[in-house]
């Protein structure tokens, strides 16, 4: 029987890995149920066909490059045909959980063997991404480039209008790529693959460099990209600012001699399975994935890959390009009117993407490009009365529309692609890497550059700054390989006994005040040499935090070197309730720092005290590179953590104490250094232990005495007197009462006397350096508070006028 299982095992492995290199098979989501099956094939268990049959599934195919994981399915029931949603009762995940509860029985050998062979299996559900489609801008004005045109026999005929290219009103904005050109690089042998709503391959712009093989489209399941919507133009756009033939049609690409593939996902909704093949699709031929979407940028939505589409990310990082890893490249979002950040976006806060913002062709910063700490660096694109200029769908049609971080990414992929034809050896941190040092600073002129502690600039609009492909490609023609990627997670800390259930209920942890919760992690150098790591890049900052409005929680790590991540800024739309279950921040503000030390979380609420949550817990992870090449290995996602705190932790409770957890409350009375010791359970304990009570007691009821015979005096007193004449208006006495109340206020040092009309004017204040499009939707808040004797200032009276301390207009 054994060997009859072996047989049937290798036959079918045979069958699947033939499937495996045909095109993907299309999907028929009207009658039948897809799931992702992972199979671990090393196991001592059941071979894949036993588990199909068990299952009562068939196999459909390999999801995209991940090995040992299969796309099955079944078709529906009548019921479900008939129904909107899926059954909560699915037969196939019943069959799964009762192979799982019977794996450790003694008398269930077969059902062992199955439960230890699979790893996980997962429904599949159908999202829809959305495009991050430029806001409408007025046409741009025409401008000459005869010089650059002459030089490089370009005659196509919009080509003065490209300012990206060549800018004449603002030399210092632009991409900087006429000097590659010259040493003769313009992206040869270099493949994009465009993740968007489709291609039009059919276009004389892009027809003499679209790559057919490595195109697909999983909305349709169709071979080729073809965009069948009446607004599929967005992966065209995208396409035509990076490798627009040079052959008298509309104007040209960046890396105009390389090629573009087309993977089509925006157009309807598709299943994690498919987005997890489309990051994968030709990922040994293709070397930059373009991506210019993500979820809603509305302000209000905290959403991020699902596991499986990290499995995917990873499998392209760690074996893309044959191991050199693909390079991915993510808008930042579009969202900043709404008062979004991109660190509530999981494909943008990815240590795997490089996050690209937007400035615009006067180097000012567009109303609506986002701002966080993942944002690595900025490329142009639409602003101040300018848009950018590209193909679009159909033979010969051209657009002067275009915009948004939708077209700052596609212009970085095309200094990507220049690099990568000088030096095809690069890796995706490379690229990263390269960013880092040779983005500029110099020409966008922004109050809020910071100085690292390495010694760069960074601004959460900007980044690094902004994309010089002249500098990008000379660095790279001389550039050192960095050593392989290296990390370390820290344990796992757990504030004031807070857990979460898997269904996402929290219990217990520390009440977030307006000052602030603070807890500190310490890393030192001995576990940083055990780890094998060298030098810091990217740092994630996991957190549990329960909230009752998600939007007014505030964020930030400080290092030990002082330097201030703002990881999470006020969102006013943002209302949920669910809080943040684990959610991953990412901040690239610290690259190259010493991370030896102190790292500190501060985590409060300043908005509305209606509104109440809890700091449950977090943890800190470093990505660096190795001080022993031949030690690293390859990093391996681990699964999920659905419950806090993770069950391959144990990490010790911590209570409130000086190293680690300062408590203050709401609004400005400081409760002193804590003790370290739990809160009493009640007042019954108070009584017992706290000796001074009574006295407080005694103390009170005296004072009550005292205050009833001067009233009786008083009053005795008056009677001889006759009442004023007329009535005290309440506005005099309003006023009094606010006048008293002020100076209370102001004797714990907390305000001054022009604090409101501040609070009032100052988010109308308009900068020089913003683009005077934008608009605010929420204040301006800080990622350096004041220190703890002023920890409960009112927001409202925080400066934002911009002195370079770091202050963050999130919205503009």
């Amino acid at each position: 029987m054994r060997l009859h299982f072996s047989l049937l095992w290798l036959l079918s492995s045979l069958l699947l890995s033939a499937s495996a290199l045909t095109q993907p098979a299309k999907r028929t989501y009207d009658t039948h149920i897809y799931y992702v099956l992972e199979h671990d094939s090393q196991a001592d268990g059941a071979p894949l066909d036993i588990i199909l049959q068990e299952l009562r599934v068939e196999m459909v195919e390999q999801v995209g490059a991940l090995k040992d994981h299969w796309l099955v399915k079944r078709e529906k029931s009548f019921e479900e045909l008939t129904k909107r949603d899926i059954s909560e009762n699915d037969p196939v995940l019943a069959r799964y959980n009762e192979i799982r509860e019977l794996r450790d029985g003694d008398l269930q050998l077969r059902s062992g063997a199955l439960g230890s062979s699979i790893k996980s299996l997962s429904l599949q559900t159908l999202r829809q991404r959305v495009k991050r489609a430029p806001p409408p801008l007025a046409p741009a004005p025409v401008y000459a480039s005869e010089a650059v045109a002459q030089r490089f026999d370009i005659g196509d005929p919009l080509f003065s209008k490209q300012w990206h290219l060549v800018n004449d009103d603002f030399p210092e904005h632009m991409m900087n790529v006429t000097g590659v050109w010259e040493m003769g690089f313009k992206g040869k042998g270099v493949i994009s693959s465009l993740i968007d709503d489709g291609l039009d391959y059919t276009s004389e712009d892009l027809a003499d460099n679209f790559d057919a093989a490595n195109s697909h489209d999983y909305n349709d399941h169709a071979e080729l990209p073809t965009p069948k919507l009446f607004d599929d133009t967005h992966g065209t756009r995208c396409a035509g600012q990076i490798a627009a033939v040079r052959n008298g049609v509309c104007g040209v690409g960046i890396a105009y001699e390389s090629k573009v593939a087309g993977v089509r996902i925006l157009s309807g909704f598709i299943s994690d399975a498919d987005e997890a093949a489309a990051l994968n699709y030709g990922y040994q031929d293709v070397s930059i994935y373009s991506c210019s979407w993500g979820p809603p940028d509305d302000g209000r939505t905290m959403e991020g890959p699902d596991h499986l589409i990290n499995k995917a990310m990873l499998e392209g990082i760690n074996n893309g390009r044959g191991g050199k890893g693909s390079v991915f490249v993510f808008a930042s979002g579009n969202g900043a009117a709404s008062g979004d950040q991109c660190n509530f976006d999981g494909y943008t806060n990815s240590i795997w993407s490089v996050t690209v913002s937007a400035v615009d062709h006067q180097g000012l910063h567009p109303y609506y490009s986002e701002s966080c700490a993942a944002n690595m660096i900025v490329a142009y694109s639409s602003g101040s009365g300018k848009s950018i200029t590209s193909t679009d769908k159909g033979k010969d049609k051209c657009t002067s529309s275009h915009g948004g971080t939708s077209a700052a990414a596609p212009n970085a992929v095309g200094v990507f692609a220049l690099a990568l034809e000088a030096r095809s050896d690069l890796t995706w941190r490379d690229i990263q890497h390269l960013c880092v040092e040779t983005a500029r600073t110099d020409s966008l002129d922004d109050p809020e550059w910071e100085k690292t502690a390495a010694g760069r600039l960074y601004s959460y609009k900007y980044g690094y700054g902004a994309l010089d492909g002249y500098r990008f490609v000379n660095a790279a023609l001389n550039w050192q390989l960095v050593k392989p990627q290296v990390w370390y997670k820290s344990h796992t800390v757990q504030l004031g006994g807070g857990q979460m259930t898997e269904d996402k209920n929290f219990t217990d942890g520390i009440p977030i005040t307006e000052p602030g919760v603070t807890s500190v992690i310490t890393v030192t150098k001995d576990t940083l040499l055990a780890h094998n790591f060298e030098k810091l890049e990217q740092i994630n900052v996991k957190v549990w935090i329960q909230h009752e409005k998600r939007g007014d929680v505030e964020i930030e790590l400080i290092s030990p070197n002082g330097i201030k991540s703002m990881l999470a800024g006020q969102r006013t739309g943002d209302i949920a309730n669910t809080g943040f279950p684990g959610w991953v921040f990412m901040t690239v503000k610290h690259w190259g720092e010493d991370p030896v030390g102190d790292w500190t979380i501060r985590v409060w609420d300043a908005v509305n005290e209606n509104f109440n949550g809890n700091f449950l817990g977090w943890n800190i992870m470093f990505w660096g590179s190795a001080i022993d090449a031949a030690k690293a290995m390859k990093y391996e996602l681990p699964l999920d953590d659905k419950v806090f705190p993770p069950p391959e932790e144990t990490p010790s409770a911590l209570l409130p104490s000086p190293s680690t957890t300062r408590i203050y409350t709401k609004p400005t009375a400081y409760l002193g250094e804590p003790s370290g010791n739990p809160p009493s359970p009640g007042l019954g304990k108070l009584v017992s232990e706290q000796k001074w009570f009574f006295g407080i007691i005694g103390f009170v009821v005296v004072a009550a005495i005292g205050v009833g015979i001067f009233f009786w005096r008083r009053s005795a007193q008056r009677k001889a007197y006759t009442s004023l004449a007329g009535d005290v208006p309440m506005g005099s006495m309003e006023r009094g009462r606010f006048s008293e109340n002020r100076e209370l206020y102001d004797a714990f040092g907390e305000t001054d006397g022009d604090e409101d009309e501040d609070a009032v004017e100052k988010p109308l204040l308009r900068r020089s350096h913003d683009d005077p499009r934008r608009t605010d939707s929420s204040g301006p808040y800080r990622d350096e508070p004041d220190g703890p004797s002023h920890m409960a200032e009112p927001s409202g009276s925080s400066d934002s006028s911009g002195s370079g301390d770091g202050s963050w207009v999130h919205t503009s």
